[in-house]
C-alpha cells in the first residue's frame, strides 16, 4: 500500500543545526518520515497543508517531567499532599493520559518520564502509558519511561518520607525503587528494565522537596552509584540522576552516570568535570522562578529560598563553559503545558534563542540516543514538526504559542 504524502508549506523553517531561519518552507512527509525539505519540485499527488505566516520547528523535547502527577485538579502544578496514598494506579494513569495530551499540544513531541514516588504494586505506570500512546489508543508524546526512581530509605522520592507516613503504612520494595546496598540497587535496576523502563532514574542527593535530607546531601554511596550505572549500561540504557549537591554531582560523574538532573549547587570545578566526561545537564531552571513555594511546608520553603538563587548563578556558568544542556522542566513542578517557559528561562540565563531550541531538539535527541531520527527538519528524520508564529530565533517567547503539531507524520493540532 502506498504511504500517504503530505506537503507542509509555511513562511519559514528553522535549521536547528546551523541556527539559521530559512524562507520559505516546503516540507514533504511520506508516511511518518520527512522525505524532502524545499525540493525543486514538490510531489504532485499529495495533501497540501498551507500554514501561512509561521515558522516550522522540529518537535520539542522535555527531558524531565512526570506525566502521572499534577495536571487536573492541580492548576498550579503541585500535587495534592496525600496523592501518593489517595490516587490508585488506574486513577493516576488516567491523570497521566490527560497530561500527555496537554504536553503534546504544547509542541513537545518527545519526553522522558522520570520516576514515580507512590506504591503501585510494582506496576510501571509510565510504561503502560507509553505503550498505549505507541499503540494509538491515546494522544500523547513519545515517552521514554524510567519506571520507579531508585532511592534509599529516607531518600528523596521515598514516598514514606515524602508523604510523612508512619512506619508500616506503605510497605515498599525494590519493585517501587526502594533499595539499600549494592545487591538491592542492582535488583531495582533489573526490575525496572525487566518491566519496560527505557532508562533509569536515581535519587543521588536530597532535594528541595524532601523532608528527610539536606538538598546537597549525597544519598547513595559511591559503590551503590557505580553499581547502578554499570547494571544499566550493561543492559544498554542510560542513567539520569537527581543530584542537587556538588558532592553528589561529582560522585555521579565518577560513577559514569549519563545525565545530571538539576545540578543546582554544582561548582565551576564540577561543571568542568561534566564537560570533560561529556555528562549531560538537565537544569530545570524555570522552576526556580515559578515554583509555587508559598504552598509548600515552611522547612521546604526555607530550602528553596537558599538553593534557588544559587541555581540561577550556576546555569550561566554551565552555559559559558560548554556543558551539554538539554531542556527539561520537572513538570508538574511547573504546570504541564507550560513546558516552553523553560526555553524562555534558558535564554534569560544566557543562551541565545537558537541555543535554547537546540537544547530542546538536537541535544535532547542525543541524550535519548535518537540523534539520527529526532530533533531536526531533515530528510530521513521522523516527521515530528510544530509551527509557531513569527521568528523564534529572535523571540523565544514564540514557542509558547504553538499553532500546529505533527508527531510521527500525524497531525494532532492545527489552528
Amino acid at each position: 500500500m502506498t504511504e500517504p504524502v503530505t506537503v507542509l508549506k509555511a513562511a519559514r523553517w528553522a535549521d536547528v543545526v546551523t541556527g539559521e531561519i530559512h524562507a520559505p518552507a516546503v516540507v514533504v512527509v511520506t508516511g511518518n518520515v520527512i522525505t524532502a525539505v524545499n525540493p525543486a519540485q514538490p510531489p504532485a499527488e499529495a495533501t497540501v497543508i498551507d500554514l501561512g505566516d509561521v515558522t516550522l520547528l522540529p518537535g520539542l523535547m522535555d527531558m524531565e517531567l512526570n506525566l502521572l502527577s499534577g495536571g487536573p485538579g492541580n492548576p498550579d502544578g503541585l500535587p495534592t499532599p496525600m496523592h501518593g496514598v489517595q490516587d490508585d494506579p488506574a486513577y493516576r494513569t488516567l491523570r497521566g493520559a490527560v497530561n500527555a495530551r496537554t504536553t503534546l499540544e504544547a509542541g513537545f513531541t518527545t519526553v522522558r518520564n522520570l520516576g514515580l514516588m507512590v506504591k503501585t504494586g510494582g506496576y510501571l505506570l509510565d510504561v503502560a502509558l507509553q505503550r498505549a500512546i505507541d499503540a494509538g489508543w491515546h494522544v500523547g508524546p513519545r515517552i521514554y519511561p524510567a519506571g520507579h526512581a531508585i532511592t534509599p530509605y529516607g531518600g528523596h522520592l521515598d514516598p514514606t518520607v515524602f508523604q510523612r507516613l508512619a512506619p508500616g503504612i506503605m510497605p515498599l520494595s525494590v519493585a517501587e525503587g526502594i533499595a539499600n546496598g549494592v545487591p538491592d540497587v542492582i535488583a531495582a535496576v533489573r526490575y525496572q528494565i525487566r518491566h519496560g523502563a527505557k532508562l533509569i532514574k536515581v535519587s543521588a542527593s536530597g532535594g528541595v522537596m524532601s523532608h528527610s535530607t539536606a538538598p546537597g546531601a549525597q544519598q547513595f554511596s559511591d559503590a551503590e552509584l557505580a553499581a547502578i550505572a554499570d547494571e544499566a549500561h550493561r543492559a544498554g540504557v542510560k542513567v539520569a540522576a537527581h543530584a542537587v549537591g556538588d558532592a553528589a554531582v561529582r560522585a555521579c560523574i565518577r560513577a559514569g552516570i549519563d545525565c545530571i538532573e538539576h545540578g543546582f549547587l554544582a561548582t565551576e570545578d564540577t561543571l568542568a568535570m561534566m564537560v570533560e566526561h561529556d555528562t549531560f545537564l538537565v537544569s530545570t531552571t524555570y522552576l526556580t522562578d515559578a515554583m509555587a513555594i508559598d504552598r509548600i511546608a515552611p522547612e521546604l520553603r526555607k530550602k528553596a529560598l537558599e538553593v534557588f538563587p544559587r541555581a540561577k548563578t550556576m546555569l550561566p556558568k554551565a552555559i559559558d563553559m560548554g556543558v551539554r544542556i538539554a531542556c527539561g522542566t520537572d513538570a508538574p513542578a511547573i504546570p504541564h503545558g507550560q513546558n516552553a517557559k523553560e526555553l524562555c528561562a534558558l535564554v534569560e540565563r544566557g543562551m541565545t534563542p537558537m541555543q535554547a531550541i537546540r537544547a530542546a531538539t538536537v541535544t535532547a535527541a542525543e541524550l535519548v540516543d535518537a540523534a539520527d531520527e529526532l530533533g531536526q527538519l531533515a530528510t530521513g528524520y521522523l516527521a515530528d514538526i510544530i509551527a509557531v508564529p513569527g521568528d523564534p530565533s529572535v523571540d523565544i517567547g514564540r514557542t509558547l504559542d504553538v499553532r500546529f503539531v505533527m508527531k510521527d507524520g500525524q497531525v494532532y493540532k492545527q489552528s
